[in-house]
Formats: C-alpha cells, sequence, structure tokens
C-alpha cells in the first residue's frame, strides 16, 4: 500500500473514536473469521477445507502499518473438509499427524506496503515440526466503526497465499494429490479491551 494512503485511512478511522489506538493490540472476531484452503484431488476435483479452531493476535501502529506484527495458531485437529473419514486421515501420521504436531503457526517478520489497501506479510510457518518463511498477501476490506455500536472500530482483512504442504514433510500421495495449497483467511478485527 501506499503509505500515504494507509495513514489516511486510518487516521480517519481514529477520528471517529474517543480514545486514541495506537498503542493498543487488537483481537480477532473468531465469529468472522474463516481459515480455509483447497487442495487438488488427481486433477479431477478440488477438496475444500476448514481449520476451526484457532487464535491470534495482532499489534499495530495505525500510522504505521509496516510496523505490525501477527502471531496466528491453529489447532490441527480441527481440520475439517466436510467428510470425516477423510479428516481421520488427514489428522494421521501420513498428513498433520496432529497427535505429536497439535499446532500450525504463524509468526510475522515483516510487513511491507505494497498499494493503496495492500500489504505482504512475511514470517515463519511451522506445520508437523518443520518451519519454513513463506509471505501472503492481505488486503484491507475496511475499515471504520461499526454499524451496530459507532464506539467500535472494525478492520476487515482478506490474507492469501499458498505453501508446498511437502517442504513440511506433509507429502503423503503428491504430487498425484496437490502439493501446492492455497489458504485464505477472512477476518474482523478490533482494537483489544
Amino acid at each position: 500500500m501506499r503509505a500515504s494512503s494507509i495513514a489516511t485511512a486510518f487516521a480517519a478511522a481514529l477520528t471517529l473514536t474517543a480514545a486514541p489506538l495506537a498503542a493498543a493490540p487488537w483481537t480477532i472476531d473468531k465469529a468472522h473469521t474463516a481459515v480455509a484452503f483447497s487442495v487438488d484431488h488427481l486433477g479431477f476435483s478440488l477438496v475444500n477445507g476448514v481449520f476451526r479452531e484457532f487464535d491470534a493476535t495482532v499489534d499495530f501502529d495505525p500510522e504505521n502499518m509496516e510496523t505490525a506484527s501477527v502471531s496466528f495458531t491453529i489447532r490441527a485437529a480441527s481440520v475439517d473438509t466436510f467428510w470425516e473419514a477423510r479428516d481421520k486421515h488427514l489428522r494421521s501420521g501420513d498428513f498433520l499427524d496432529v497427535e505429536a504436531h497439535p499446532e500450525i503457526t504463524f509468526t510475522s517478520k515483516q510487513v511491507r506496503l505494497t498499494g493503496p489497501n495492500t500489504a505482504e506479510i512475511t514470517g515463519d510457518v511451522t506445520i508437523k515440526g518443520e518451519t519454513r518463511e513463506e509471505t501472503f498477501v492481505a488486503t484491507l476490506r475496511r475499515i471504520g466503526p461499526s454499524p451496530f455500536n459507532p464506539d467500535i472500530q472494525i478492520a476487515g482483512l482478506a490474507i492469501e497465499g499458498e505453501i508446498d504442504r511437502t517442504e513440511y514433510g506433509v507429502d503423503f500421495g503428491a504430487p498425484a494429490i496437490g502439493a501446492t495449497i492455497p489458504i485464505r483467511i477472512d477476518t474482523e478485527i478490533s482494537p483489544a479491551g
């Protein structure tokens, strides 16, 4: 994003609040957050899935977005592809091995503005005990007061990217079962407290 554009958007949002937000962490609204992925199956179809249990912490200065940081933790056993037998297999040692590795994590290291409402977020992803650096694209969909409670500020974000699951030791069936996994997180965040 252009720094001036995002700073202007956040400055406008700040004028609508009674207290400054610069030092406050923001939290995710789990009721309005989805962690989704898809996997190519033999070239015939895409299997879509979600992780149902997750948490995150977000810290940023609205006037200096490149100082933002985020950490995201997913409970691996919460994988849901809407077919229980397949989900049981995904939780096994062939795939996520959730008993030995119960969490999937992301910890950001850098945020780089790329457009008027976009940024690249680079950080470490850990899956099945393997850690790799990945970059995701974040899009600020909207920021402003809640129409139901003007005292609450909301920022809506879409975060997208891809990982190669085989780099994390999750290589069962690859490449017939897709190795490259598109990921999308849609979320709403608000100032903590």
